[in-house]
């Protein structure tokens, strides 16, 4: 099951739990004379990803290495000393927002054991939906896990296999998981990365040189200068030795793909490439479809920014109407724990975005954001502008309704939180006081990345957080949800 941390207070999330979390970030290099450097600018052009904390593990042929801390990557892994700790060809990586079990060092990746066949370190991307019905099996046969991530249990799983080579060991695994997931492993013999059966979670494959790396986006290839190869295939599994010589099979058979459809539309950067596809140029069509599908009669196109600005252009060179910075980002917020009171924390919004007044006061506006997930955010941005004296304040979503949570891999609040689940179009019109406000349908949304419309009958993305259509079973949901229906009811008012 997806736990629920939208009510802890933390030091690296929205103050209002009003985003989506960005999963994690994951890169790898083998073969490389600089391994764990180039790792640690992997993981720094995918900080996007995760801002929680962030490992490193390196091998040097014959001993691992690990170090792991929190916050981001430059306030660990910036000096020649932390680097220098990490010795060897070959280093894997990971930044975390964590999504099951909690923060704490603990549940840092990459996750290391020593094995009855070496060192086994895994980084994982994704959430697995059974981890928790695995977790309770492997218990009550004797497993003792160290951590509260699911990713552990793999490790468990590899342990416990009883076939002989570490690859088919954690193919075993694999089989008995539901869910999504992208790996690099780092074993005595080379490093293995594979991709979940349907591809939810994203992985690519690039050359440094000599060396073989992997990454969660194609941004982190720029950053080290590595050449993007191509996508880590759905179900595929490769595994790179130390001589250079790459392997790869489908253990898992071919199955149509399914990766992540909001990925396009928030995760990842907008300069990587993502499903063969520019991210950037993907937000800028949503944002020429939402043009079409929602007109509105204003004087201006206004980004809510960083995420919101890719789709507003699009808007704008679709619709003719002007786009204009009407908002305006401060990029050295202090993270949510240095704040005073509560009311300070109250004014988050306020501290990271700032009316632009000049421009829009008198003005018709139309915002423009990625996505409404709790609606607290959109509300205090139209109050804003309504403040700077915009004269009306429209909204337009470069996304469906968010109406359902996410059980693979994405930080999102339970759905009772969620304000598309708990509202219509109308109502949530009224919550967050625009004068007008739309959508951009779930057949836009897939024209506008290059599909021709949702195929209903077989999805070419997973895009369960606003259809409800989950690709996977949801084994501990399920099991949640049952035992919640036996428990008794118990009145309030007689307790």
């Amino acid at each position: 099951m997806k736990l629920d941390f939208s009510n802890l207070t933390h030091p690296f999330r929205d103050a209002d739990g009003d985003k989506l979390g960005e999963e994690c970030g994951i890169f790898g290099a083998i073969n490389a004379a600089d391994a764990s450097a180039a790792t640690a600018l992997g993981l720094h052009a995918l900080q996007h990803r995760g801002q929680e904390a962030v490992g490193i593990t390196s091998y040097d042929g014959t001993d691992f290495y690990s170090r792991r801390g929190l916050g981001h990557v430059a306030e660990n892994f910036s000096s020649s000393e932390a680097i220098a700790e990490l010795p060897g060809h070959m280093a894997s990586g990971h930044v975390r927002y964590s999504t099951t079990g909690g923060s704490g060092l603990r549940n840092v990746q990459p996750l290391y054991a020593e094995l009855a066949t070496g060192g086994f370190a895994v980084a994982h991307n994704g959430n697995f939906s059974n981890a928790m019905a695995l977790r309770q099996d492997l218990v009550n046969k004797g497993s003792i896990f160290q951590s509260t991530s699911d990713t552990e249990v793999i490790i468990h799983l590899v342990a416990t296999s009883r076939y002989p080579t570490i690859a088919d060991r954690l193919v075993d695994a694999l089989r008995l998981v539901e869910g999504a997931y992208a790996l690099i492993v780092t074993t005595p013999e080379g490093m293995i990365a594979c991709r979940d059966p349907l591809g939810i979670r994203p992985l690519v494959m690039g050359r440094m040189g000599d060396a073989v790396v992997f990454a969660s986006e194609s941004v982190a290839f720029d950053v080290v200068g590595a050449e993007l190869i191509r996508e880590v295939e759905p179900g595929e599994m490769l595994q790179v030795d130390f001589s250079g010589e790459i392997k790869s099979v489908h253990p898992f058979g071919h199955t149509k793909a399914r990766p992540c459809i909001f990925e396009h539309v928030y995760f990842s950067r907008p300069d990587s490439i993502f499903a063969g596809q520019s991210v950037y140029e993907a937000r800028k069509a949503i944002g020429r479809e939402l043009a079409v599908e929602a007109p509105a009669d204003v004087d201006l196109v206004v980004p809510v920014p960083d995420s919101g600005v890719p789709a507003a252009i699009g808007y704008a060179q679709e619709s003719g109407v002007p786009f204009e910075l009407g908002i305006i980002r401060s990029h050295y917020v202090g993270r949510t724990f240095i704040q005073p009171s509560d009311s300070a924390r109250h004014s988050g919004v306020k501290r990271k975005h700032n009316a632009n007044r000049g421009l829009v006061e008198g003005k018709r506006i139309v915002l423009i954001d990625d996505s409404i997930v709790r609606g607290t955010t959109s509300l205090k941005i139209v109050e804003m502008m309504r403040e700077a004296g915009a004269k009306e304040v429209h909204f337009r979503v470069a996304s469906p309704p968010t109406a359902h949570s996410c059980f693979y891999g994405v930080d999102t609040p339970e759905r009772s939180k969620l304000l598309a689940a708990r509202m219509d179009l109308e109502p949530m019109r009224e919550f967050i006081k625009a004068d007008s406000l739309a959508f951009i349908s779930i057949d836009g949304l897939y024209r506008a990345v290059g599909a021709k419309g949702r195929d209903n009958s077989c999805p070419q993305f997973c895009d369960a957080c606003f259809t409800g259509e989950y690709p996977t079973s949801l084994t501990d949901l399920n099991r949640t949800e049952e035992k919640t229906a036996e428990l008794p009811f118990i009145d309030p008012k007689a307790a």
